[in-house]
């Protein structure tokens, strides 16, 4: 595959992004013209998608996932010094193979591009290289990688801003998708992050009837931008998300999902709150008390009823529990909260900011030694994950 994308690479010099009317044969082996770019010229990847592959199926071989937070989703700096510009040091395969070493089998990519867009939503060449050498770290691995938008500022679900946000939302993803349209069904795609009503009393408790309605007006026009680019993207698994991503019972039943059979609902669930991000919060958690597992047992039992039962696949996209110098409860927590969602086959994806010293403190791996700082949270990870967890028993 590698060498593939070397010689692709080679080939693009010559035959560019502006020589679009060239005739290219897309995965399925079906020759299609397209007025702008396509997935030959623009990445050079053309590998064969898995097409008898379910959602239910490919979230169940997810094991476990890891998030690269806090690099390309950064709002700082300027061109390529975005990644760095919240104090984490450039990306590398290292890393990445460090991640893959641990038991990870799955990586979640967060990316902003707002401020890699021109004033007509043209993301620049220079990021969209850099984002997409960073996903081949990955899924060159044959791990699965999950490419999002996520902190965008623009994307804020007020009905007045509706019209305005779908048309930036169809260009945004138009490009996105176009460039990564080779890939076969190892890399998914969220829609968005989190959106809801930023700063307001609405921000982070479910939503109103606006919000959820134009979230869900936004999962359709991202799910209508990517299958209108063809090739491996008319079967591409793509994540929708209920406002702000919200794992309460009233918001997730508001998420309605758009008409097509290859969707996985993307949710985060920081819980028991507490414990796992309030600050200041707890540092003890057991799961001998009902007080401590409740959330997580509630949790579950909706996503089943709603969602799992009816055959509709979830992903828990964000979780984690922040480091108060408690790893041994922390350790009890992952082998609980991971093991009861593989029971329904939810795959969880820890959320790693890099963080250990101050704020949110979420970070696992040192990114500078490419080292798991704690083994112990990480053994009981793996535990819960590959379904080893005494989570029934507790």
């Amino acid at each position: 595959m590698k060498l593939k994308k070397i010689i692709a690479a080679a080939l693009a010099g010559v035959c560019c992004i502006a020589a679009a009317g060239c005739n290219n044969v897309i995965a399925d082996g079906s020759d299609m013209e397209n007025d702008s770019y396509t997935e030959d010229t623009q990445t050079g990847v053309s590998d064969e998608f898995n097409t008898e592959i379910t959602a239910m199926e490919l979230t169940s071989d997810i094991k476990i996932g890891w998030n690269l937070g806090n690099t390309l989703d950064a709002t700082g700096g300027s061109g390529l010094s975005q990644e760095t510009s919240w104090g984490n040091p450039k990306t590398t395969p290292e890393l990445m193979q460090a991640v893959k070493d641990a038991g990870f089998n799955a990586v979640r990519i967060p990316t902003t591009w707002e401020r890699q867009m021109d004033e007509n939503s043209v993301i620049s060449e220079e990021w969209l290289s850099r984002v997409q050498e960073v996903v081949d770290y990955a899924y060159d691995m044959d791990m699965y990688v999950i490419l999002n938008m996520h902190h965008e500022d623009w994307y804020i679900p007020y009905a007045d801003d509706e019209e305005e946000i779908s048309v930036k939302m169809k260009t945004c993803w138009t490009q996105i998708a176009e460039r990564f349209k080779g890939y076969d069904e190892r890399l998914v795609f969220e829609g968005m992050n989190e959106p809801r009503w930023k700063n307001t009393d609405f921000e982070w408790n479910g939503g109103n009837d606006e919000g959820r309605e134009v979230v869900n007006h936004l999962n359709q026009v991202f799910v209508d931008a990517v299958r209108s680019t063809g090739g491996n993207n008319q079967y591409r698994f793509l994540m929708v998300c209920p406002y702000a991503a919200n794992s309460g019972e009233s918001a997730l039943s508001a998420l309605k999902i758009p008409d097509d059979d290859r969707l996985i609902v993307s949710v985060h669930a920081y819980i028991p709150y507490g414990f796992a991000l309030a600050n200041p919060g707890s540092d003890k958690w057991l799961a001998s008390k009902v007080s401590c597992t409740q959330e997580i047992d509630t949790l579950a039992e909706v996503l089943d009823r709603l969602f799992i039962s009816k055959g509709q696949a979830v992903i828990i996209g964000e979780c984690g529990a922040m480091n108060r110098d408690n790893e041994e409860y922390r350790a009890q927590w992952a082998e609980y909260y991971f093991g009861k969602f593989r029971e329904i086959d939810i795959p969880c994806f820890w959320w790693d900011n890099g963080a250990f010293i101050s704020g949110e403190t979420f970070g696992l791996f040192d990114r500078r030694t490419n080292e798991v700082k704690y083994p112990m949270l990480l053994e009981a990870m793996m535990r819960g994950a590959s379904g080893e967890s005494a989570a029934d028993d507790a």
